[in-house]
């Protein structure tokens, strides 16, 4: 999540070998505090399915329609650059399903959001997933953040493959196991049809926006 300011062919050329090094596009990181989210990108999760009856049910697309992130980016030394993000449980839509025997209708769609918030992740007693980063790595155009998933009280860590594209947007990825954080994937007809317990996400976020200057320890 590196915020970008372009710089001209010289500058750029001035500027490499120091901190981030710069790239195709001579796009440069700019050092501060910046935020990204809902309002300005698309965070999905994808599921697969497993199980005997798994022709019977749909590979999901669930979109996230209400998070944050608070990027902290270091140009002179990356890895104290830093990402603090909250997820809203309740927030979880259906937006696909692909596959099956039958097309997904909008109240599989209520009836899958209601199991996801009532008996997998118990959005009750636990709204918010959280995710704290620890190290960040790498350069603009491929970098990894590395921190710690809270997801129903249970920590574990998780490591984010990232890039910048030309134009400042961050696109980035991950593999969640969900048994890794305790959670029990759904199942249906009697446990032959379930979710695969990987979910792979996806992150797609532009306007970043922030303060600039030095950025903040």
């Amino acid at each position: 999540m590196l915020p970008v300011r372009r710089q001209s062919h010289n500058a750029a050329d001035e500027r490499a070998g120091r901190g981030f090094r710069t790239y195709v596009g001579r796009m440069d990181p700019v050092s501060g505090k910046h935020h990204i989210g809902s309002e300005t990108g698309r965070l999905r999760l994808k599921t697969g399915r497993a199980g005997l009856g798994r022709k019977a049910g749909h590979d999901l697309t669930i979109e996230v329609t209400r998070w944050s992130a608070d990027v902290v980016v270091d140009v002179a030394d990356p890895g104290q650059s830093s990402v603090v993000a909250t997820i809203e449980v309740d927030s979880l839509e259906v937006r696909e399903g692909a596959g099956g025997l039958k097309p997904l209708t909008d109240d599989d769609r209520a009836d899958i959001k209601r199991t996801m918030r009532e008996k997998i992740l118990h959005s009750a007693e636990h709204p918010r997933i959280t995710f704290t980063s620890t190290e960040v790595a790498g350069a603009p155009h491929a970098f990894t953040v590395t921190g710690d998933l809270t997801i129903m009280g249970t920590t574990r860590p998780i490591t984010i493959e990232a890039g910048l594209d030309g134009e400042g947007g961050v696109h980035g990825t991950a593999t969640l196991v969900q048994s890794t954080w305790g959670i029990k994937p759904y199942k249906a007809f009697a446990g032959t049809l379930r979710l695969a317990d990987e979910v792979h996400i996806e992150l797609d976020a532009t306007g970043l926006t922030g303060t600039g200057g030095a950025a903040a320890g």
